[in-house]
C-alpha cells in the first residue's frame, strides 16, 4: 500500500479509537442507568441517547457545527477561548463518538439487563456498597458484552462519514478518514484506490463483527462456552 493509504488508515484508527475511548464511560453508565433504574424522564433519556441513530449523520454534524461556531454555546465568544475542534481530527473524533454513542449505550444496556440482579442483591447483603457491587460483581459479569459494545462502537466510528466530514472536512493527511477517502477516490474516478480502501474497510468491519459474535456466543481468547 502507498504511503497516503497508510496515512488514511492510521488517521482513521486514531479517530475511531479516540471516539470510542471518549464515549465508553458515559455510554456504559447510561446503559447501566437505563437497565437498572426507574426514574422520571427515563424514556426521554433513552430517546435522546438513540437520536443519532435515526438522524441523518450530516444533521448531527451540522448541530455540532452550530454548537462549536464562534458565537455558539461552545464557541470562542461564549467560552472565552477556542476549543480548536472544527476542521481537525479531534473534531472528527467528536463527531464519530457522538454517532457511535447510541450503539455502545444500547449494547451496554442489554448486557446489564442480562446480569441476574439477584447476584447484585446477594453482594449487597454481604456488605458490599453500591459502587463496590458494581465494580466487583456487575462489571465482571457484563465484561464480554461490554467488550462487544466497544468493538461495535469502534467499528461504527471507523465507518462514519457524514458527521465527521461536516465537522472536520475532508483534508488529506489531516482529517481524511477511510470513508471520506473512498468517497474522494470514487469522485475523481480512481477506481484502484477506491477498491483498495474498500477492501480495508471490509476487512476491519468483518474482523470486528466476528469478534463481537464470538464474545456474544461466549467464546473468545482464553475462554470457553459460558
Amino acid at each position: 500500500m502507498s504511503g497516503d493509504v497508510w496515512t488514511v488508515l492510521r488517521l482513521t484508527l486514531l479517530v475511531a479509537a479516540t471516539a470510542t475511548a471518549a464515549v465508553l464511560v458515559p455510554a456504559t453508565l447510561v446503559g447501566y442507568l437505563l437497565a437498572r433504574r426507574d426514574f422520571p424522564g427515563k424514556r426521554l433519556l433513552s430517546a435522546l441517547v438513540g437520536l443519532p441513530l435515526v438522524l441523518p449523520p450530516t444533521a448531527v454534524g451540522f448541530l455540532l457545527l452550530r454548537l462549536l461556531a464562534v458565537d455558539g454555546p461552545l464557541g470562542r465568544d461564549t467560552l472565552g477561548f477556542d476549543l480548536g475542534l472544527i476542521l481537525t481530527w479531534k473534531g472528527a473524533a467528536l463527531a464519530a463518538g457522538l454517532m457511535s454513542l447510541p450503539l455502545v449505550a444500547r449494547t451496554a444496556r442489554v448486557t446489564f439487563e442480562a446480569v441476574d440482579p439477584r447476584l447484585e442483591q446477594m453482594a449487597r447483603t454481604l456488605g458490599y456498597g453500591r459502587l463496590e457491587t458494581f465494580a466487583r460483581v456487575t462489571l465482571p459479569l457484563a465484561g464480554r458484552g461490554l467488550i462487544a459494545a466497544v468493538i461495535l462502537g469502534f467499528t461504527r466510528a471507523v465507518g462514519e462519514f457524514g458527521a465527521t466530514v461536516t465537522v472536520a472536512g475532508n483534508i488529506p493527511g489531516r482529517t481524511q478518514t477511510l470513508a471520506a477517502a473512498i468517497f474522494s477516490a470514487q469522485q475523481v474516478g480512481d477506481e484502484a484506490r477506491a477498491d483498495l480502501l474498500m477492501l480495508l474497510a471490509l476487512g476491519l468491519g468483518l474482523a470486528a463483527i466476528l469478534a463481537a459474535e464470538l464474545l456474544a456466543s461466549g467464546r473468545g481468547p482464553g475462554g470457553g462456552l459460558r
